[in-house]
């Protein structure tokens, strides 16, 4: 896009207040992902949990000269506003002009799930035959789809574009703004369909996208989508795809065992096309791509071509800690520009003060090299780089166009040889670069771990968990994320700082060391720290972090310490009242006297609290709903004298699936975040946040009578294979699975650990498996899942994740 400030309030019918000849090249919508202030503007959207304005001085000093919102916030010469009535409303009334006057190609694709695939795997078959562009990552929704919509440039002529829902009377928005020409369906399931009464109701909505569409390209499976779309939209071209032998493209051959290609059939032709990794998933795409390339009258032998040129889409960058205190961020995935973008808004999130890029070769692009790099390094130098490693034989060239201090590099290779990457310390890396340059090699260099024992992290999925348990409480009341012990053994700052990112309300630690490492690593929210201990006071009041008060002794400590520390601001503390947990707290009988020394020391009470003790349990819901009523006549007592306003929480992760009337002012969520609810309700909502996973070092064949690992606990009744995976007790491992009572996946089949588990190592039996040396075995994710790998220990998913050993390596991703 390029507007003037003149035409942008033109065409969305708003009021310009400054200079009417600037130009707008993009719009950026949040503070703390803008990588470059050039030509851009910032809109303050606003929505009913939080406002954008709030942010308008921060991308101010970033730089921001053009601000979209609702209100001049003040008046200031060197700044445009464009006041508009609803800033949502603005980017979609100008994503429709924009659309409207562009005259491209376009392919709509809805769906509940397979929508980015498809979208990434039809965007590298086409590409080259048409300038193209694409909406970035997954931009579907509301304001997704508008962003995406205003990327189309003159030059291109095809746009593929994700559109997505989450409610009824989304998609007649979106439709309004975008009608494509060629409309794409693909698998209808349960994903975002909480709010829709039923799959009869999801199919309608989504099938409001096409109503001007010329072509419908759809999985013809579903018989109630199949028998509804063909009446609705009998006078369309309709091409189906699927496994049922009444669809237009359907599957002929068994596509889970052949080790052949998957064989198809369209009218009377016949035809296979290969598949690599097998998966009914994978397959439909596939065949739904075919579907598209016929369309446009690719030949058989063409589209063969490109589906073998396809690479597998990797959606998520992956941040692991490094030697010598370096962060490194890992996105060798793909390299073009969008995903350069995406990866420079990716680590503004992160607070380390240096940070070094690694950049190669950008290949499989149409933009001609003196046109693409100059581009490329004027993106890059809006990021400040301290230091810039260049590999390739076409963007070294144009290393001159890049600022601060740059190295120049034929090959990885030559780069690994140098030696130059061992001197950085105290920095983010980011690793970005085309696959054929394998630059994930550094990744093994640069990691402080080598244990192929990994610990995942899907902070994605831990984020959709949150906003799960949020969708039940009232848009006002706050979250509270517990990260203390090391947020239960996954990393505290790695999560504090994502969700600070993701601007939680609250955190809790356990311990004062806890926060005082979160504070000088760089987190600022409001910090709670639960057992204060005597000795910490100095600590918690120099790192301005927030103590729970549980007892009159502590209470006149803590006071005592603000005294002698001559702080005389009133300093923010949380009140724990005991209401049967029968651990810490002020009893009913104590409280006349915690209100008369409330009123006399130099404090604020920030929040009043206590904790369920049963709230997973449905035959205590007696005992909690009393606790709840103490604690409500406990907390109205303390309010009630101290006469200003204090949050009030009760409900921890249990709490808020099944009790969620008494959520209060504020709710804390821990195992919740990771994807485990006593309510089944919701936890068919959560996604598996945590993964361990290892590898098999090796395979042997044993025979009929033969013994494995100490003490022979296991001798073998007949010839079998035996993997031996590299983790063990001294990982987290407890021995009491060994011997058969526990299992892992391997090839998403779970195999039983057979004989004794070793300090470093298990074994497990594939029986007739078919299973290489290097392959991933799964301890617990999904198949195991966490809870029922909790269950081979006799314990509890707390326990088994605060035990796993610090050796195994920590790896956070985002997709």
């Amino acid at each position: 896009m390029n507007y003037t400030t003149l035409q942008l309030a033109k065409i969305t019918n708003s009021q310009l207040i400054g200079n009417e000849n600037l130009h707008v090249q993009s719009i950026a919508y949040d503070s703390r992902i803008i990588f470059s202030t050039i030509d851009t503007a910032f809109i303050a959207l606003n929505s009913f949990k939080n406002s954008g304005e709030k942010y308008i001085n921060d991308v101010i000093e970033k730089g921001v000269c053009i601000i979209i919102s609702a209100h001049q916030i003040f008046d200031h010469p060197n700044i445009t506003w464009i006041i508009t009535e609803n800033t949502t409303h603005f980017l979609q009334k100008l994503a429709k002009y924009h659309f409207e006057n562009c005259h491209l190609k376009s392919i709509g694709i809805t769906g509940s799930n397979g929508k980015t695939i498809v979208k990434e795997w039809l965007y590298q078959c086409l590409w080259d035959e048409f300038p193209t562009v694409k909406s970035p990552k997954s931009f579907n929704s509301q304001i997704g789809l508008p962003l995406s919509l205003l990327q189309i440039e003159k030059k291109h002529q095809l746009g593929i574009f994700e559109v997505g829902i989450s409610k009824p009377g989304e998609m007649k928005i979106l439709e309004e703004i975008f009608s494509p020409e060629i409309g794409i369906l693909t698998h209808i399931g349960t994903a975002h369909s909480i709010n829709f009464e039923s799959e009869k109701e999801i199919i309608d909505e989504k099938l409001k996208l096409f109503k001007e569409s010329r072509v419908i390209i759809f999985n013809g499976d579903n018989d109630l989508l199949y028998s509804t779309l063909t009446q609705l939209y009998s006078d369309r071209i309709l091409i189906s795809y699927g496994k049922n032998p009444r669809n237009s493209y359907h599957l002929l051959s068994d596509w889970s065992t052949s080790a052949n290609d998957i064989k198809v059939k369209h009218n009377e032709e016949e035809f296979s096309f290969p598949v690599k990794v097998r998966t009914e998933a994978i397959v439909l795409n596939a065949l739904c791509v075919i579907a598209v390339l016929k369309y446009f009258n690719f030949n058989l032998d063409k589209i063969v071509s490109k589906l073998n040129a396809i690479k597998s889409v990797e959606m998520r960058l992956e941040s692991v800690e490094g030697t010598r205190n370096n962060l490194i961020i890992n996105d060798s995935f793909n390299l073009d520009i969008d995903s350069l973008q995406i990866a420079y808004q990716f680590i503004k999130e992160y607070q380390k003060d240096r940070k070094v890029l690694i950049l190669t070769d950008i290949i499989d692009v149409k933009e001609e090299p003196e046109v693409l790099y100059p581009f490329v390094a004027k993106l890059t130098n809006e990021q400040n780089f301290d230091k810039i490693f260049l590999v390739g034989n076409k963007i070294t060239k144009y290393s001159e166009l890049f600022s601060n201090e740059v190295l120049c590099f034929e090959t990885t290779e030559e780069l690994i040889d140098n030696q130059e990457l061992n001197k950085i310390e105290n920095a983010i890396i980011l690793l970005k670069g085309a696959r054929k340059f394998e630059i994930d090699r550094l990744k093994l260099t640069l990691e402080l771990q080598k244990h192929d024992t990994v610990l995942e992290v899907n902070l994605n999925n831990m984020l959709h968990n949150i906003n799960v348990h949020k969708a039940l409480l009232k848009p006002e009341t706050k979250v509270m994320a517990m990260v203390k012990a090391d947020s239960y053994g996954l990393g505290g700052y790695e999560i504090a700082e994502f969700l600070q990112h993701h601007r939680i309300d609250y955190l809790g630690v356990a311990f004062v060391d806890e926060g005082i490492d979160l504070r000088k690593k760089g987190i600022t929210v409001p910090i709670m720290v639960m057992n204060p201990e005597q000795q910490s006071y100095n600590s918690i009041i120099d790192f301005n972090l927030e103590p729970e008060i549980y007892s009159l002794r502590v209470l006149k400590q803590f006071t005592d310490k603000l005294q002698e520390k001559g702080v005389e601001t009133r300093y923010p503390v949380h009140i724990k009242l005991e209401t049967g947990m029968h651990r810490l707290g002020f009893k009913s009988w104590e409280l006349d006297e915690l209100i008369l020394l409330l009123s006399q020391k130099n404090l604020v009470v920030k929040s009043i609290f206590s904790h369920l003790s049963s709230a997973d349990d449905e035959d205590q819901k007696e005992y909690t709903l009393n606790q709840i009523k103490v604690f409500t006549q406990n907390s109205d007592k303390i309010i009630s004298a101290l006469k200003y306003p204090v949050l009030r929480h009760i409900l921890n992760s249990s709490g808020i699936a099944n009790y969620t009337d008494f959520q209060f002012d504020m709710v804390r969520i821990g195992i919740g975040m990771v994807g485990i609810s006593p309510n089944k309700t919701i936890e068919k909502q959560l996604k598996s946040a945590v993964s361990l996973k290892t590898v098999i070092s090796q395979i042997s064949e044993i025979k009929e009578g033969e013994s494995v690992g100490y003490n022979r606990k296991f001798i073998a009744n007949s010839s079998t294979k035996v993997a031996t995976i590299p983790v063990g007790y001294a990982d987290g491992i407890p021995r009491l699975i060994g011997n058969g009572v526990g299992k892992f996946g391997v090839h998403k089949v779970l195999k039983p650990i057979i004989g004794n588990i070793c300090m470093d190592m298990i074994m497990l039996d594939l029986g007739d498996l078919v299973a290489n040396e290097g392959d991933e075995v799964i301890i617990f994710n999904e198949n195991p899942s966490l809870k029922e790998f909790s269950s081979y220990c006799n314990t509890i998913p707390y326990e088994v994740l605060t035990s796993i050993s610090r050796r195994v390596k920590r790896v956070y991703i985002k997709d």
